[in-house]
């Protein structure tokens, strides 16, 4: 029997200010509303299919912070506003950030809006009916199709296609409320019914093996530059991960079982927390797998089998993602018709079963679970509907949780040694190398010497430490398309020294990357 694991992991950057409660963008509402209800809801429709849901703490910190009214987000309070009582400014704001979707799959199929589109490109003036459409349009359509068809008043609203009131705007900008407080209960829910396991991150999704050493990424590849000064908190790693596993237990009402290490990063120097922390599995890429193995080709009977690691502190099971499969599904089938990807994919697993002749493996598929839908027609709802059919229908393939199997199937063989490495080429050269990633890993250094040099740190200081390990500051640096991670790990930083009352480095007033 061919056992089929997905796990989809859903992640955002931290982006509050801690001392202003302030969010500059609008990320986690949007990603809210769109992707993390709707990718469980669906599984209603598919009861034999099983899945596992791999969450950040981060997150869903700030999903709740929205429930809450505990952040308030600059591009909400500017949807809100009354289009009548828009200043210049807002206006050009507006204007700039407003037609932030996929513009072929979701602008192009809204005639109103891609008429507004197209008013921007040719600088023609926008009146007040136009601003309120855009800010009307722009809200609803980052909500899910499936909300928008399955809601009365967002179906009525859409219909309307234009000429838009501020009672409608105020309905949309509603509804996105309510999506948001539905997604922590709609995750307890298919956990209890055991269609879906959750996995968790560490809390702020740093990489575990650079907060350890960054000595490690040239272990990993040994062409790359290291930082002048080597960041080396081992026990930073540590806290992330129990924090996580602390909030997890506080939400889910148990013990996370799975860990999906931030970047899929692993070393050795991370394994003796994980097990300590309790966790019983974690997941990586298929490349640290051959790596660890010194297999010199890619080899699927050791890749469909969970491996198991022994260390002194204990043992922990390890599992590798198939990154053909998953790849396929995060970036190949968005460019073809539903039927073609769906039919391309189960041929995939016909062949694989066919070549284990129906012996038991565990085929994994492990990718990012929100970020890859918006390329897909009708957010990629036609293709999943279909796809779980036709999973559902095959008699050689069985879905399953990653702790089912492990509980039905043991791992037998085992890793001595873990070769540290990533998810992107086995290594860790997204986040360290370039000289802009340099120098946001020397400045993390200076701010760590300093709050460890501070006499009784606040809690919300070692907060502000934490967020700035996360691993989205270092993925963009030096490739940040318009400054906003570079901005706001500046702000961070910032935060950081105010917080330790030290006086912020003169540096930090410029971008990090020119």
């Amino acid at each position: 029997m061919l056992n089929l694991a997905f796990i989809f992991h859903m992640h955002q950057p931290y982006y509050k200010n801690l001392l202003t409660q302030e969010s500059d963008l609008p990320w986690v509402r949007l990603h809210g509303v769109k992707d993390y209800l709707d990718m469980v809801q669906i599984l209603e429709k598919f009861p034999k299919i099983k899945q596992t849901f791999n969450v950040v703490p981060s997150l869903f910190e700030q999903i709740e912070d929205y429930n809450n009214g505990k952040v308030r987000d600059k591009f909400f309070e500017l949807s809100k506003k009354p289009a009548d009582q828009l200043s210049q400014e807002d206006k050009e704001f507006i204007l700039k950030n407003f037609f932030s979707i996929n513009n072929d799959k979701v602008i192009s199929i809204f005639p109103r809006y891609y008429q507004l589109h197209a008013q921007k490109l040719h600088n023609q003036e926008f009146s007040t009916q136009d601003y309120l459409d855009l800010q009307l349009l722009f809200n609803l359509t980052w909500i899910d199709p499936s909300f928008r068809q399955n809601t009365p008043e967002l179906r009525n609203i859409a219909l309307k296609e234009r000429f838009f009131t501020e009672q409608d705007k105020e309905i949309v900008l509603n509804k996105q409320l309510g999506i948001l407080k539905e997604i922590i209960p709609a995750y307890c829910l298919y956990k209890q019914n055991n269609q879906i396991e959750i996995s968790v991150t560490p809390y702020y999704h740093p990489i575990l093996p650079l907060l350890c050493s960054t000595n490690i990424a040239k272990e990993a590849n040994n062409k790359t530059v290291l930082p002048k000064e080597e960041f080396n908190y081992p026990q930073d790693a540590k806290d992330q991960i129990d924090s996580a596993v602390k909030y997890y237990k506080e939400k889910f009402g148990s013990h996370p079982s799975g860990m999906w290490p931030s970047e899929e990063g692993v070393s050795e120097e991370i394994l003796p927390f994980i097990i300590k922390s309790g966790i019983n599995w974690i997941v990586t890429d298929e490349a640290i797998l051959f790596k660890s193995l010194k297999a010199k080709k890619r080899v699927t009977k050791l890749l469909y089998q969970p491996h198991l690691l022994k260390r002194k502190e204990g043992q922990l099971n390890i599992i590798f993602r198939d990154r053909n499969l998953s790849d396929l599904i995060g970036f190949s089938y968005q460019k073809m018709k539903e039927k073609d990807a769906v039919d391309d994919f189960m041929k995939h697993l016909k062949n694989i079963n066919k070549t284990f002749k129906g012996k038991d493996i565990l085929v994994t598929i492990a990718m990012d679970g929100e970020n890859a839908w918006e390329f897909f027609r009708n957010d990629g709802h036609d293709f999943l509907e279909l796809f779980y059919q036709r999973i559902t229908q095959a008699p050689f393939v069985k879905t399953t949780t990653i702790s089912e199997y492990l509980k039905n199937n043991p791992a037998k063989t085992e890793i001595k040694k873990l070769s540290p490495g990533s998810w992107i080429y086995a290594d860790f050269g997204k986040w360290i190398g370039n000289p802009h990633k340099l120098k946001a890993w020397e400045w993390l250094e200076e701010a760590r010497r300093a709050i460890n040099e501070t006499k009784n740190p606040t809690e919300l200081a070692w907060k502000q430490m934490h967020v700035l390990e996360g691993s989205d500051w270092f993925w963009w640096a030096g490739e940040d398309p318009d400054g906003s991670f570079d901005r706001l790990y500046r702000l961070h930083l910032t935060n950081l020294y105010k917080l330790i009352d030290r006086q912020p480095p003169e540096y930090l007033l410029s971008p990090l990357t020119p």
